[in-house]
C-alpha cells in the first residue's frame, strides 16, 4: 500500500469517510460498521483474543457476559483496506471485515487463513416468555479434513467432533461448553448460555441458539492447543490450586447408610494398609425426601456429624459431602428461599416423598430448584451450608445435580423466570454460578482451606471456581469406559483441566445375580471392567470410586494374594508414588497453563496420525497413557440373568463356574507411539521410536504406559495418605534420549498461602549429549519447607546416584 494511500485511509477512519460505499467507525481495539442491517463490532481483548458482536441495526440490548471476566486491554493494533475488505491486525493475529457481505475472516500474523465465516448472521424472532428477541446463528467455513475438538464432556465416543449436529444443553451424563479449537491453532468461544445447536456439515459449520439478543462470540489464537487453552483462561479464569490430597484416592459409593459405615471404610482402608485419602457421603444424611438437602443432619443415623468428621480426620484422611441444587419443603433453606420468590417451579428430582421406586407420585416430593443466578440466593445458600456442615470442619462439597435435574420436560418450563430473565436464556449457565456461588462465599470466610468442589456439570469459566467435573451417572460397559477417554480430552481442550468419572460405571446392577444383591465384585465380567477402569482412573486428575447398586471398596473384590485385589492395590499405590508428578504438574496448570489429561495432538501436531485417536493420550508431558478398553479375559456382551440362577446358559463366562478366570495369562494391546519422540516403557524401560504402532503385552494388572525420553518423573514414598511422609529422598527418574527438564514444586498444601508467593520450585535439567543432570537453585520459600534432602537419581538403564540437596544448584554427570 502506497503511504499517500494509507493516510487517506487513516483520515477516514478517523471521520467516518465512506470508503468503497460503506462506512466504519474506529473505536478503542476495534471497528464497528452497519452492513447489510447489521451492526458489526470487532474488538480486541488482548493481542490474541478478538471479539465479534453482531445485533440487527438499531437493536438497543445491554450484555454482560457470565463467563468473561477478562476486560479489553489496550492493543496496539494496525487498521488498512483494500477495497472492500478492512484489516486489524495485532502483533499475534489479523482479522478482516467484508464491508459489502459483512463476512469476518480470521488469519495468523503471517496472513495465513485460519477461520472465516460462512455466509450471513442469522436473526430469527423470536418471544421469549414475552420479551421479544431473536434465536441466532452464525456459520463458519472450515478446511474440510481440519478436525475440531472440545463442546465439553459428551458420550459420544468422538475425538474429533466433525461431522455431527449436537443439541447443547445441560443434562446429567454431558456437560456442555459451546467452544470449540482447532489444530491450526485458533479457538473459538461461542458466548450464549440459552440452548445451542452444534453443527458440522458440508455447508458449513455453524452455532444456532435459541435465545440471543446479539451475535457474541470470541476467536482466539494460540499457535497450539496449549495456546489456546492459555487464551480461553486468560479470557474466562484461570485454574486455583486445589490441596494436594485431592490428588489421592477416593472412595465412594451410593450410598454410606450411617456415620458407623462411612468412617469404617476409612478405618478398613488404614487396617488394610491401601492408601486412602477421601471417603465421601452421598445423599440422604439430611433424613427424607421432604428434608431434601437440608444442609443438617436429621436421619438419626447420622446423629454426631462433628464427631463423624473429627473421626475421619484422625485418621489422617478428608470427606466431601452431598448437596444439591434443590431444597425439599420442609427445609429451612426452602423456607427463606421460597420467602424471596427464588425457587423454580418445573420438576425436579427426587419426584416423590417416598423412598420408592419408580417414583409415587401420590406423594409429591414438592422438592424446587433454586434461582442460582441471584446472588442474594447464592448468599443464603452459602448461609445455611456454613452454619449446618463447613463449621463442622467439612473439607469439600460434592455439589450434586448442578445441571440441574429437569425432569417431564415442557417447553414453558423455560419461560421460567430468573434473576437474569426466562430460564431458557440463561439454561446452560445454571452450574457457573451455583458452583461458584459456593466457592466465593467460601473463599471470603477462609483462606486456610483450599476449595474443592466435586460436580455433576459445568460451563465455560467455571474452570475459576475451584470445582472437578465427573461426568454423570453414567452406565456400567466397556462402551461407556471407551466413551470418557475423548469424553475427559474434549472437556480439556475447552480449557477446563480437572475431569473425572464414575470408576466402575455408576449404575453397576447387571452384573449383580439379581439387581441390586452386590454380587457385582466378585462377578469375574465386572472384575475386568471394574479394574481396567480404575487404571484409567489413576491417570485423571481425580481418582474416584463410584457407583450405585454394587459396593466398590477394595475389599469387596477379594484379598490380597488374588490378581484382581491385588491389580486395585497396585494402582492405587502407583498413583501415590506419582503425585510429586502429579502435584508438579498441578502447579503447571495453575501458573503455566497446563493440562493434566493431553490429547495426543496437543504435544504432537505434527504427526497426523495422531489427530483422531480417541483411546490413548498423555498424562502431563511425560507419561503416554493407553488404557485397555476392551475386554480381554471375559464376555463384553451382558445378557439377562435368570431370577436365582447365576448368568444366562449362552454366556460363556458363567458366574457360577468354579474354575476362576487366570487375569494373569498374558494377553496383548495394540499402543501407537507418536512420531517426533522416542519412548520407553514404564514398566521395562524397553526402548521404542516413535511413529509407530507397537504391541504391549499385559495382565490384568499391566496396562500399556509409555514414557517420553527426555523425561524427568519424580516419584514419592510408598504411604497411605498425601502427606503421611515428607519428599526428603525423592526419586528422580531420567528417560534418556533427549534434552529434558522439569520443575518440582511443593507448598504448604492446603491453603492460598501460595498465592502470596509462599512455595518453591526446584527446576531439574537433563542434558542428553553431556549426560549431565542438574539440579538448580531453589526458588522461593514457605513455612515448614525442606531446607535439606536426598534426591536418588536412577537412569532408566538402572545407574542409580545419591545426592545431598541443600537447595543450591547440584551437578551430576553419568
Amino acid at each position: 500500500m502506497k503511504p499517500i494511500k494509507s493516510v487517506f485511509i487513516l483520515m477516514a477512519l478517523c471521520c467516518c469517510i465512506p470508503l468503497t460505499g460503506q462506512d466504519y467507525q474506529q473505536i478503542p481495539e476495534g471497528i464497528k460498521a452497519t452492513i447489510n442491517s447489521v451492526d458489526v463490532e470487532l474488538q480486541f481483548y488482548t493481542p490474541s483474543i478478538v471479539r465479534i458482536l453482531k445485533s440487527p441495526n438499531g437493536w438497543k440490548y445491554t450484555k454482560e457476559s457470565l463467563s468473561v471476566i477478562e476486560t479489553p486491554q489496550k492493543v496496539k493494533t494496525a487498521v488498512t483496506q483494500e477495497g472492500n475488505i478492512v484489516s486489524l491486525k495485532s502483533s499475534e493475529m489479523g482479522v478482516a471485515l467484508n464491508l459489502e457481505s459483512g463476512v469476518v475472516s480470521f488469519f495468523n500474523a503471517k496472513g495465513e487463513p485460519l477461520l472465516s465465516e460462512n455466509g450471513k448472521p442469522e436473526f430469527t424472532d423470536f418471544n421469549d416468555a414475552g420479551t421479544k428477541t431473536f434465536t441466532v446463528k452464525q456459520t463458519f467455513l472450515l478446511d474440510k479434513d481440519e478436525p475440531l475438538y472440545g463442546l465439553g464432556i459428551l458420550q459420544n465416543g468422538k475425538m474429533s467432533q466433525r461431522n455431527q449436529t449436537k443439541r447443547l444443553v445441560q443434562g446429567n451424563v454431558e456437560d456442555v461448553v459451546p467452544f470449540v479449537q482447532s489444530v491450526k491453532g485458533y479457538g473459538l468461544f461461542w458466548d450464549n448460555y440459552s440452548p445451542t445447536n452444534f453443527a458440522d456439515k458440508p455447508e458449513g459449520t455453524s452455532f444456532q441458539s435459541e435465545v440471543g439478543d446479539c451475535i457474541d462470540y470470541y476467536f482466539m489464537y494460540g499457535g497450539d492447543a496449549d495456546g489456546v487453552v492459555a487464551q480461553m483462561r486468560a479470557l474466562t479464569g484461570q485454574v486455583p490450586m486445589f490441596p494436594l490430597w485431592t490428588y489421592g484416592y477416593f472412595q465412594s459409593k451410593e450410598r454410606y447408610k450411617s456415620q458407623e459405615e462411612t468412617v469404617g471404610v476409612v478405618r478398613k482402608y488404614r487396617e488394610l494398609g491401601v492408601p486412602l485419602d477421601g471417603i465421601i457421603q452421598d445423599w440422604q444424611y439430611w433424613g427424607h425426601n421432604y428434608l431434601w438437602n437440608a444442609m443438617d443432619f436429621k436421619n438419626p443415623s447420622f446423629s454426631d456429624p462433628k464427631k463423624m468428621i473429627d473421626d475421619v480426620h484422625g485418621m489422617n484422611a478428608h470427606m466431601l459431602i452431598s448437596i444439591w441444587s434443590s431444597f425439599g419443603p420442609m427445609t429451612k433453606p426452602y423456607r427463606e428461599l421460597d420467602k424471596n420468590g427464588m425457587l423454580f417451579n418445573f420438576s425436579t428430582w427426587p419426584q416423590s416423598g417416598l423412598d420408592t421406586w419408580p417414583p409415587n407420585m401420590e406423594y409429591p416430593s414438592g422438592v424446587r430448584v433454586y434461582d442460582a443466578y441471584n446472588p442474594k440466593a447464592r448468599d443464603i445458600y452459602w448461609k445455611y451450608l456454613n452454619e449446618g456442615i463447613f463449621k463442622l470442619g467439612m473439607d469439600g462439597w460434592w455439589m450434586d445435580s448442578t445441571e440441574p435435574d429437569h425432569f417431564d420436560w415442557k417447553p414453558e418450563d423455560f419461560d421460567t423466570k430468573t434473576y437474569l430473565g426466562s430460564f431458557r436464556k440463561v439454561r446452560n449457565a445454571y452450574p457457573l454460578l451455583t458452583v461458584g456461588g459456593v466457592y466465593d462465599n467460601q473463599r471470603a470466610v477462609t483462606s486456610d482451606k483450599r476449595v474443592f468442589i466435586l460436580t455433576r456439570s459445568v460451563f465455560a469459566g467455571q474452570q475459576r471456581y475451584g470445582a472437578n467435573v465427573w461426568s454423570g451417572d453414567i452406565g456400567s460397559s466397556w462402551e461407556s469406559l471407551r466413551n470418557q477417554i475423548p469424553a475427559g480430552l474434549n472437556f480439556t481442550l475447552t480449557g477446563n483441566p480437572n475431569f473425572n468419572s464414575d470408576i466402575g460405571g455408576f449404575f453397576a446392577g447387571n452384573y449383580n445375580k439379581s439387581w441390586n444383591d452386590g454380587s457385582a465384585p466378585k462377578n469375574p465380567m465386572y472384575q475386568e471392567l471394574y479394574v481396567r477402569w480404575l487404571q484409567f482412573g489413576t491417570f485423571t486428575p481425580m481418582m474416584r470410586s463410584h457407583g450405585a447398586d454394587t459396593p466398590r471398596e477394595i475389599y469387596q473384590f477379594g484379598k490380597k494374594g488374588e490378581s484382581i485385589y491385588d491389580a486395585i492395590e497396585k494402582m492405587i499405590h502407583l498413583r501415590y508414588a506419582l503425585l510429586p508428578y502429579i502435584y508438579s504438574t498441578s502447579w503447571e496448570v495453575t501458573e503455566r497453563q497446563s493440562s493434566f489429561m493431553r490429547a495426543l495432538v496437543m504435544d504432537f501436531a505434527a504427526d497426523k496420525k495422531v489427530w483422531d485417536i480417541k483411546d490413548q493420550y498423555m498424562f502431563g508431558k511425560s507419561i503416554l497413557v493407553a488404557p485397555i478398553v476392551n475386554a480381554q479375559y471375559t464376555q463384553e456382551k451382558l445378557v439377562k440373568l435368570k431370577e436365582n440362577d447365576g448368568w444366562d446358559k449362552n454366556n460363556v463366562q458363567k458366574f457360577e463356574n468354579k474354575a476362576p478366570v487366570d487375569f494373569m495369562q498374558a494377553k496383548s494391546a495394540k499402543v501407537y507411539l507418536p512420531a517426533g519422540a522416542t519412548w520407553y516403557d514404564f514398566w521395562t524401560n524397553e526402548k521404542y521410536d516413535g511413529g509407530q504402532e507397537i504391541e504391549k503385552e499385559t495382565t490384568i494388572d499391566v496396562i500399556p504406559l509409555y514414557v517420553k525420553a527426555g523425561s524427568i518423573i519424580p516419584m514419592g514414598p510408598k504411604v497411605q495418605y498425601a502427606t503421611e511422609k515428607p519428599w526428603d529422598n525423592l526419586e528422580l527418574r531420567v528417560y534418556a534420549g533427549a534434552n529434558g527438564s522439569f520443575v518440582l514444586y511443593e507448598d504448604e498444601f492446603d491453603n492460598y498461602n501460595y498465592e502470596q508467593g509462599a512455595y518453591t520450585e526446584i527446576p531439574v535439567v537433563w542434558n542428553d549429549a553431556s549426560r549431565q543432570l542438574i539440579i538448580g537453585a531453589r526458588k522461593g520459600a514457605y513455612k515448614g519447607m525442606l531446607n535439606n534432602r536426598k534426591f536418588t537419581i536412577v537412569l532408566q538403564d538402572g545407574t542409580r546416584k545419591v545426592v545431598d540437596y541443600k537447595g543450591k544448584r547440584v551437578s551430576v554427570k553419568f
